[in-house]
C-alpha cells in the first residue's frame, strides 16, 4: 500500500494477494482493503491516539437516508448528546482533493449540519469549521484535537 502523512499503527491484515482485508478497530471487523479504506484505518487510528478523539464517538461508513436516497459518509464523530460534529470524507492518495471532494462533502452536511468538514487523501487534510449565524467556513490550519472541538 501506500505511505502516508499520518503516523503508523499496529495493522492487521488478512485475506489472500487478491481480496485482502484489514481490520476496522471502530466496526470491530475485517472489511476489504481498498486504498481508500487505507487511509480511513490510519487516519481514525490518528485521530484517536494522537488528537485524543474517542473510539466510542467516531463511526465508520454511516448511512444517510434521505427520502428514497441513500448517501454514505465515511466518518462521522458525534457529540456526547449524539449528534454529528464532524463529517470526514476520505480518498485514496492517487485522488487529489478537488472542488468535487468538498462538494461531495458538503451535500452530505445540507442534511447534518456539522461543525467541522475534514477531507484526507492520506497525504493532504483539510478541516474547516462551518460558522452558520454569518454563512462562512474557515479553513483551520490542522485538525483540532478533540478537546479543542
Amino acid at each position: 500500500m501506500y505511505e502516508l502523512n499520518l503516523p503508523k499503527f499496529q495493522i492487521q491484515l488478512r485475506g489472500t494477494h487478491e481480496k485482502p482485508e484489514i481490520f476496522d478497530f471502530l466496526r470491530r471487523r475485517f472489511v476489504r482493503l481498498t486504498p481508500e479504506e487505507w487511509v480511513r484505518q490510519h487516519f481514525v487510528h490518528w485521530l484517536v491516539e494522537h488528537k485524543g478523539f474517542p473510539k466510542g464517538l467516531l463511526g465508520n461508513e454511516i448511512e444517510l437516508s434521505v427520502g428514497d436516497k441513500k448517501l454514505r459518509c465515511d466518518s462521522i464523530l458525534y457529540n456526547q448528546q449524539k449528534t454529528p460534529q464532524m463529517i470526514i470524507e476520505y480518498k485514496a492518495p492517487t485522488i487529489a482533493l478537488t472542488q468535487k471532494v468538498f462538494n461531495q462533502i458538503s451535500a452530505y452536511n445540507l442534511f447534518l449540519h456539522v461543525d467541522y468538514l475534514v477531507v484526507s487523501n492520506g497525504l493532504q487534510h483539510y478541516c474547516c469549521r462551518m460558522n452558520y449565524e454569518q454563512h462562512t467556513y474557515e479553513f483551520l490550519p490542522d485538525i483540532p484535537d478533540y478537546d479543542k472541538i
